[in-house]
């Protein structure tokens, strides 16, 4: 697997609006966070909603029938279901061309979830991974990512419904005596957007899982967040102002189209619409802030709307009507929850119609 180019060996400017946020020392540590008595992220007075609903991260499931495992002699590229690997990245790119992430969140949170993630990979159309660096089968799924370095893996950031990276001593107010974050998003967003303690502390544990990502020694293919989290405006813009410490080239932009899920789905229509509705807003003012940043997204991101509904029938629908350019598809393979989404993603019919469409599978590191 290639790695990751030196960063400063790129020109990459500071995201918009981001520059009178410390970045750190690139060299340091990032362990510590040596600055944090001064980190004061800009709070913008727009007109975003302070909490960012859940987008119920799942788990999933059994079934599934093996195809060839795939190859490692090429590890900068992903193998397609017919045996061809992707094009190499991005310019150029003609612009009728859809090229497609397949992600799985959730990756170490149980055993059940990381051996779903490598079965989808190998025998599906799997192409990335989210870790969460403290989940409950961290160590396991960090071997096997090893095992198989074709899949990119990301940091899924995890800063509700979960456990911490640093101690509860480190940040009192974000967790409990036992170190576990809110279940409540709405609660914990609105503390995180008008508490400037909070602030603080975020930007710690933040940096904390950074650093517990980078000592695995897997390259870090992409960012995103647990509930989408990382869109948060406190959260995204602690980010932004220290995504050349982090090393942040990659990051899910949440963006899901509402026009073309209506017409692939039906049903749950509140809550479609009103995650369609905030992260439309959010993902325009995340574009925005990285605008000449360097830092890399798709054009569009399918799953969010879909809630733990990401099955065959909905895939094989999406396919045909994938918009051209970049996009990525996400749900949560288990072999213990919503068996349906992991089904999905090692389905022939799924497998045989990512072919036939000509839609190249590639990792967020291949963009």
């Amino acid at each position: 697997m290639a790695s990751d180019p030196d960063p400063a060996s790129e020109p990459r400017n500071v995201p918009s609006k981001a520059a009178d946020h410390p970045s750190g020392n690139r060299a340091a540590s990032q362990a510590s966070v040596p600055d944090l008595a001064r980190f004061k992220p800009n709070r913008r007075a727009a007109s975003v909603a302070a909490s960012v609903p859940p987008a119920v991260e799942p788990g999933v499931p059994p079934g599934g029938t093996g195809l060839s495992k795939p190859t490692t002699s090429d590890q900068s590229r992903v193998r397609r279901p017919g045996g061809r690997l992707p094009s190499s990245p991005a310019v150029g790119t003609p612009a009728a061309t859809r090229r497609l992430i397949v992600n799985a969140d959730d990756f170490g949170r149980s055993s059940a979830i990381n051996q779903a993630v490598i079965r989808a990979h190998r025998e599906g159309i799997l192409t990335t991974a989210s870790l969460m660096v403290n989940g409950a089968a961290f160590d396991e799924a960090v071997e096997l990512a090893k095992q198989n370095p074709t899949l990119g893996v990301g940091l899924h950031l995890t800063l509700i419904c979960g456990k911490a990276t640093c101690r509860q001593l480190e940040i009192p107010d974000l967790v409990n005596a036992r170190g576990e974050f809110s279940n409540s998003p709405v609660l914990a967003g609105t503390r995180y957007f008008f508490s400037p303690t909070l602030r603080l502390q975020l930007a710690r544990e933040i940096g904390a899982q950074f650093a517990k990502f980078k000592a695995t020694g897997l390259v870090l293919d992409h960012v995103n967040g647990h509930l989408n989290l990382h869109l948060h405006p406190t959260v995204f813009e602690i980010l932004a102002s220290r995504c050349f410490e982090w090393n942040i080239r990659h990051l899910r932009i949440t963006d899901d189209p509402f026009a073309l899920n209506a017409r692939l789905a039906s049903g749950r229509w509140g809550y479609r619409l009103s995650h369609a509705f905030i992260f439309r807003r959010l993902a325009r003012r995340a574009r925005r802030t990285l605008l000449g940043s360097g830092i890399k997204s798709t054009n569009h991101v399918f799953g969010l709307l879909q809630n733990a509904q990401v099955d065959e029938s909905f895939i094989l629908k999406l396919l045909p009507q994938l918009p051209p350019g970049d996009s990525e598809l996400y749900s949560h393979p288990s072999l213990d929850e919503f068996p349906h989404e992991f089904t999905a993603l090692v389905s022939p019919r799924v497998k045989a119609l990512v072919a036939t469409q000509g839609i190249q599978l590639l990792r967020y590191q291949d963009l």
